[in-house]
């Protein structure tokens, strides 16, 4: 069911996502200070392309271990990033959440984009894996 998900998303503007993403990657390689925010940019791109059967999780939540990205150096990072290329991509991805959730059939999409969205505002310190992963990091970390 991923696999079919996968590919009506990518026809039906998860390419444009994934190549927004691209392009604020290239954005902050070309700034040089940007570097770190780049490779995000471009694994998270890669996510926005086929996001069905996978998911965003923290890094702390998926090691147990804290690390410079989770921490407050983490938080100060999502803030610069925010202000200078997050809230574009979060518009991106919420104006096509709107568009999707008009019609019953694409109101996965648009959980999918709402999803996005919230990877965009905060995008430091996750990290992209599948759900099986996701739910036993989940499970491991609950009380």
């Amino acid at each position: 069911m991923s696999a079919i998900g996968n590919v009506i998303w990518f026809v039906f503007g998860g390419f444009l996502m994934g190549l927004g993403w691209w392009a604020a990657g290239l954005l902050c390689a070309i700034t040089i200070v940007g570097l770190p925010w780049a490779k995000s940019c471009f694994v998270i791109g890669q996510f926005s392309f086929f996001p069905f059967g996978k998911a965003a999780i923290s890094r702390a939540e998926l090691t147990g271990v804290q690390d410079t990205g989770t921490s407050a150096v983490g938080t100060a990072g999502n803030i610069i990033w925010f202000i200078f290329v997050g809230v574009w991509l979060a518009i991106g991805h919420l104006t096509a959440a709107l568009c999707y959730v008009i019609t019953i059939i694409g109101i996965p999409f648009a959980i999918q984009h709402v999803k996005l969205a919230g990877l965009a505002i905060a995008p430091i310190g996750k990290t992209i894996v599948t759900k099986d992963v996701a739910a036993s990091a989940r499970a491991a970390n609950a009380p």
